[in-house]
């Protein structure tokens, strides 16, 4: 079910939604089985506040930010989102690659 849900929605050569106010709880929850990620609510957490901040400012946050503006730390970032906690945060919150990830 959750892939008839991604073939509905525009990625670019990244794997990163083109249009972010398509993103739905349900095409989150798809991009994560896609990724392996079992999110709980410390990735809601992190994924609804990457999400407010883009809508503030057209951006996806930063780790450090989102490790000094939520009560997530570094350590625990790693833990939620193995291999790049910012990207992969950002990828299930249906945003653009954050600047500065490689």
């Amino acid at each position: 079910m959750s892939e008839d849900i991604l073939d509905t929605v525009e990625f670019d050569d990244e794997g990163f939604m083109v249009d972010a106010s398509a993103w739905t709880e349900g095409i989150g929850q798809a991009i994560a089985e896609a990724l392996e990620v079992d999110l709980t609510d410390r990735h809601w957490l992190v994924i609804n506040y990457a999400r407010k901040e883009f809508e503030g400012n057209g951006e996806p946050p930063t780790l450090r930010r989102i490790t000094t503006q939520t009560d997530v730390s570094m350590k625990e970032m790693y833990k939620l989102f193995p291999g790049g906690p910012a990207k992969i945060a950002a990828n299930i919150a249906g945003l653009k690659k954050p600047t500065g990830c490689i």
